[in-house]
């Protein structure tokens, strides 16, 4: 008596599985990527603002330097902590 040949027709069954699973999705290619171009086309405000030539209106050399050192202090000597933990009540 001969056996059905169960090997040949799970590999060839095995086979189109597999090839199936590597077709194109025609769907969702095209579409691949327009989510975030529309995100960031919703995120700016004024599309033409790079054609503006005007200069921005801002501070001088001098003040702008003296903030920036001002800030730079902060994080060499930070304000002291007190050792207390305060809660407050709502009363003074």
């Amino acid at each position: 008596m001969q056996r059905p040949p169960f090997l040949p027709l799970l590999c060839v069954l095995l086979a189109s599985i597999a090839a199936s699973g590597c077709a194109t999705t025609p769907r969702l290619d095209s579409n691949f990527g327009r989510s975030v171009g529309l995100l960031r086309a919703q995120q700016v405000i004024n599309p033409q603002a790079g054609l503006n030539r005007d200069p921005v209106a801002g501070l001088d050399g001098k003040s702008a330097a003296a903030a920036y050192q001002a800030y730079e202090k902060t994080f060499s000597a930070p304000v002291p902590q007190s050792g207390a933990m305060t809660i407050s009540l709502g009363r003074q």
